[in-house]
């Protein structure tokens, strides 16, 4: 099974589906369920090898990453390059302890 993202006018991920393998067929599945819905679309993967991230409502699509980011949690955070993830300025502690993001204070407070 593959899966598919469709996109707004924004690239924002409205729908994803479950689909037919690309190629399968002989049928560019990516175009077919975009004309048919009039919308962009996107293959995605539960596995990350494409496009990075597998595509959720609300998720933005990067055509210069060709990638699928998630929705930003917090204004502070930075973007991964790599992942595509969004990442908080200071580093998760590693004392064991169960903590939140406070971004009053733009740090991890124990929870």
């Amino acid at each position: 099974m593959a899966h598919y993202a469709f996109l707004d006018s924004n690239n924002i991920v409205t729908e994803v589906i479950v689909g037919r393998h690309e190629g399968e067929d002989g049928i560019d599945w990516e175009q077919h369920y975009g004309e048919f819905r009039g919308q962009l679309c996107k293959r995605t993967s539960y596995n990350n090898n494409i496009r990075k991230n597998y595509a959720g409502i609300g998720y933005t699509y990067d055509s210069t990453r060709d990638a699928f980011i998630p929705p930003k949690p917090f204004a502070s955070w930075l973007l991964n390059e790599d992942s595509c993830q969004w990442v908080s300025p200071v580093a998760y502690p590693t004392d064991g302890k169960r903590y939140r993001w406070d971004e009053s204070t733009t740090a991890w407070v124990e929870s």
